[in-house]
Parts: structure tokens; C-alpha cells; sequence
């Protein structure tokens, strides 16, 4: 009689380094995901900026504060901010401008957030959630799963 408890870890749907990783490579994991939450709040205002500025033609920083369900005064302490890194330059009573830095920021930032997208809606999400969590995880993912994603999402194209 055998039961669960008993059943040796190699015939478990798990690997036993899937549970716990070398402890370098753990400590790589950590590291790479502290460092993306660090850039990601930037990197969703730059990319709506430069969102904005191309479907609209301004980015004020009243639309920013709509968009991103934030205070005018966050919209603020972050746009000093982002024209502190170099990425976004406004003039009194105008709209924001991102720099060519922003600009690039942007680009990477909204090809990455397309390629996660389209990746998700492939896998047949709902366009709904397929956005909701393309804004996360664009953030995490790697140029090599990147790459595997928009390569499983044009093999997987609609005729």
C-alpha cells in the first residue's frame, strides 16, 4: 500500500531544484526582480507619455493622473523625478516632451508591453485580462523569454 507521502521525489510532476535553487542563482533571481521593480513605475510613465504624445499629441499631466488612477500631485513629484533622470522635459503651461533618452525608454518599454500582450492573448486570455497582466509582467521578463514569446505568438498567428 502506498500513499503520497511515500511517493520518492523523481516521479513528482516537480523537479526537486525547482523547489529551492542554488542559492547564487536564487540570490540572481532576487536580485533581477528588485532591480525591475525599481525602473517599472518609470518606465509606465514614460511609456504613457510617449503613448499620449503619439495618439493625442500631448501628454498633460492631467491625462497622466486620469490614466494611471493618480493623485495630480504623484503625476508631480514624479515628473520632477523623471526630469531629473534625464527622460522628459515640460515648459510652464505646455505639455511634456520626453527626451531622446525618454523616447527610447518608451519604445523598449511599449515593444516589450506589445510582445507579452499578444503573447497572452495567443494563449487565448481574454483581451481584458491579457492587458491587465501584460502591465506587470512586461516589467520581469527577459530579452530570451521575450524573444521565445513573440516567436510562440507568430508561429500561433490567425491565418
Amino acid at each position: 500500500m502506498s500513499d503520497s507521502s511515500t511517493t520518492p521525489p523523481s516521479s513528482s510532476p516537480h523537479h526537486v531544484s525547482d523547489a529551492l535553487p542554488p542559492t547564487e542563482q536564487h540570490a540572481r533571481q532576487y536580485e533581477t526582480v528588485r532591480n525591475a521593480h525599481e525602473t517599472e513605475l518609470v518606465e509606465d510613465y514614460v511609456e504613457l507619455i510617449g503613448d499620449l504624445l503619439e495618439h493625442q499629441g500631448e501628454a498633460r499631466s492631467a491625462d497622466i493622473a486620469q490614466r494611471m488612477a493618480v493623485s495630480q500631485a504623484t503625476v508631480s513629484k514624479m515628473i520632477r523625478r523623471l526630469k531629473e533622470l534625464g527622460l522628459v522635459n515640460s515648459k510652464p503651461y505646455r505639455s511634456l516632451f520626453l527626451t531622446e533618452a525618454g523616447r527610447v525608454m518608451a519604445r523598449n518599454s511599449r515593444e516589450r508591453h506589445d510582445i507579452v500582450l499578444h503573447f497572452l492573448r495567443a494563449l487565448g486570455v481574454s483581451d481584458t485580462t491579457a492587458r491587465i497582466d501584460a502591465e506587470g509582467m512586461e516589467h520581469h521578463v527577459s530579452q530570451e523569454t521575450l524573444e521565445i514569446m513573440q516567436r510562440f505568438t507568430e508561429q500561433h498567428r490567425p491565418a
